[in-house]
């Protein structure tokens, strides 16, 4: 299964776990924190996806560790990702949970690839953009990447708008390519 299937198949079932439990909000707080956590300390991440270490030593961890901290329902879902051997995907599963979430409470996240950063204007316009086209809330997270010349990039929804100076130059490349001379 691709990472992507993976995340999907596991965030889904937390997501509607939570969803009957009305924890969804809690469940995202959690998830986020932990998340957090993760990134900043990899050691518990690397002793649970550790193939030296055994099951059962993992999941003691995960409750003994955590049982306080987390809610019932998170700890159990990080056993069942122990159990099926996912928890190397536990960061991609919580991104895709989030976007769960999000899209749940009517919030977009759209990714925006531009060669300079945006300016405020520029950037409350195209949210106001993309939220009519959506209609949801939008959040952007803006890259920079001075390789698209110009113009700008969108990822939203496992949609990509690509309006860049450099997608520009490698279609009229690809035609010229094709043009037969004779």
């Amino acid at each position: 299964m691709l990472i992507h299937e993976v995340a999907r198949k596991y965030a889904s079932a937390l997501f509607q776990a939570a969803k009957d439990k009305s924890l969804i909000d809690a469940s995202y707080a959690q998830m986020n924190d932990f998340r957090a956590f993760i990134e900043k300390d990899k050691n518990l991440l690397r002793f649970l996806t550790a193939p030296q270490v055994n099951e059962a030593e993992k999941i003691a961890v995960v409750r003994e560790a955590l049982g306080d901290s987390l809610d019932r329902l998170f700890v159990e879902f990080l056993v069942v990702l122990i159990e099926k051997n996912r928890i190397g995907h536990l960061e991609s599963i919580i991104d895709e949970f989030n976007r769960q979430v999000e899209a749940h409470k009517g919030i977009g996240r759209a990714t925006v690839i531009t060669a300079v950063p945006l300016t405020d204007d520029q950037r409350q316009r195209l949210t106001e953009r993309l939220a009519a086209v959506s209609g949801l809330t939008i959040r952007i997270e803006q890259k920079v990447d001075r390789s698209i010349i110009a113009g700008m990039i969108v990822i939203m929804h496992n949609q990509i708008i690509d309006g860049s100076v450099r997608h520009g130059l490698d279609q009229i490349h690809d035609r010229l390519m094709h043009v037969r001379v004779h």
